[in-house]
Formats: structure tokens, sequence, C-alpha cells
């Protein structure tokens, strides 16, 4: 697994060179943003040790096989431990038959999409639009699914966007958009227009005096910039 700094708070690790997590540095040790593939937590749990400390905390962007594939294990292995996913998500987190891909009346009544391999941990809470988890603002992003949260590092101006966004080549895409030889998260996307209208409100929502660097998303490397970034990702994809 590699591990890559981005800030004085966070590190990227990235496995296979194309699935990343994010350890993000608390007062008592970090969270984790997604778990990854299975299989990956002797790396995560090394990873915060060489670091200096502990994981209290993880964080889901979405319940996709690729973002909870070592969920279980790590909740295993670290005991007690504050697990989070939204509200809606939580209803694709659990193994069938308990998962719940029903489409609520208001919502786009498209396919949901992707492996959902579920998971047997139980989130000890459920994120709610804007609310602050630990340093972390949570920004509901549906769109790549139904509940899709993307997470805001007021400190370091990091932007995590798990799944509503992917890089490539230096440049921010919406999945789907993007070059053709990076297209996985698109074809794993609930709704498209959800996705896109998701990052217009992020947009018209962060306040401008808020510090916008790098936008940190679930495949594809760090990218440096602001809020041009998701404008060009916008217009690139019509919107």
């Amino acid at each position: 697994m590699k591990v890559t700094p981005l800030s004085s708070n966070a590190w990227q690790l990235t496995r296979f060179g194309l699935v990343n997590s994010y350890l993000v540095r608390e007062n008592d040790g970090f969270t984790l943003i997604d778990t990854g593939l299975p299989g990956s937590t002797d790396d995560f749990l090394n990873a915060a040790k060489s670091l200096g400390g502990p994981i209290n905390r993880i964080l889901l962007t979405h319940a996709h096989g690729d973002h909870i594939g070592s969920l279980d294990e790590l909740s295993q292995r670290l005991g007690r431990i504050d697990v989070a996913i939204s509200h809606r998500d939580a209803r694709l987190l659990p193994k069938k038959p308990a998962q719940d891909l029903s489409l609520d009346p208001g919502e786009p009544q498209s396919k949901i999409k992707g492996s959902l391999p579920g998971a047997s941990t139980v989130p000890t809470h459920l994120v709610s639009n804007f609310e602050l988890f630990g340093s972390l603002r949570c920004l509901a992003t549906p769109g790549h699914t139904p509940g899709h949260f993307s997470f805001y590092d007021e400190r370091d101006g990091t932007l995590y966007a798990g799944d509503s966004l992917v890089t490539v080549g230096g440049n921010v895409h919406i999945p789907g958009v993007g070059p053709w030889y990076f297209l996985l998260p698109g074809w794993a996307s609930w709704n498209a227009p959800t996705m896109k209208a998701s990052i217009r409100q992020l947009l018209d929502t962060m306040p401008l005096e808020a510090p916008f660097h790098r936008v940190a998303a679930g495949h594809g490397r760090i990218v440096e910039g602001g809020r041009e970034l998701l404008e060009a990702a916008l217009q690139e994809a019509g919107s």
C-alpha cells in the first residue's frame, strides 16, 4: 500500500494504484475515510502506527465494496470504534437479505449499481448533512449512490470526495464524464443528473472565504487547486 502525505493532517493510502482511503489526524488519533478493498487491514493499521496514532473512527463515503471491503476485519481487530455512514447508505450496508435496495418515492427511480457485498458491522453513527464528525464537515453528495457523502476539512482545505468526483491526469471529473480509460466510477453510479446537481450544490453552499486547496477522491491522485477544479468538472459535464 502506497502512503502519500497530502497535508500536515492527512495521508492518502492507495492499494493497487487504484483504490484510495485516507487517514486524517485528530487530537486522539486518526479517522479512516473508507476501508478500501478486502485484505487491507494490516496495511491500514501499520500505516497508522508508523504515523504515530491509533485509528479511532471509520467514516464511510458510501457502501460500495471497494470502500467497505475491510470494514468487518478492521472492526473486529480494533474492537469498540466509531463507524459512521449516512442514514441513506446505511440501508445498503448490511449483507443480504437485510440489505435494502429499494428507492424512496422522491428519489430518481434509477437502479442502484455497483458492488454491494454488504458488511456485518453495524454503524454506531449515521451522519447528516453539514454535521461535524471529528474535524470533518459531512456534505451530502448523492448521485453515485443515493446516500453518498463527501467530507471537508477546513483545517487544510481538503475535500474528500469519495466517488462523487474522480481525478485523472491532474484534473477533476464527474464520474462517467472523464477520460475513457477511467470509467469505473461512472459505470457504478446510480444517477448522473443527481451527481452533477450535488457538486453544483456543494459549490453554491461552500462559503467563498472557506479554504479550498485540493480534491482527494476515491480513485486517482490528489489534485491541488480550488473551486475552479469543480467548476471545470461541471462545465465538462455540461452543467
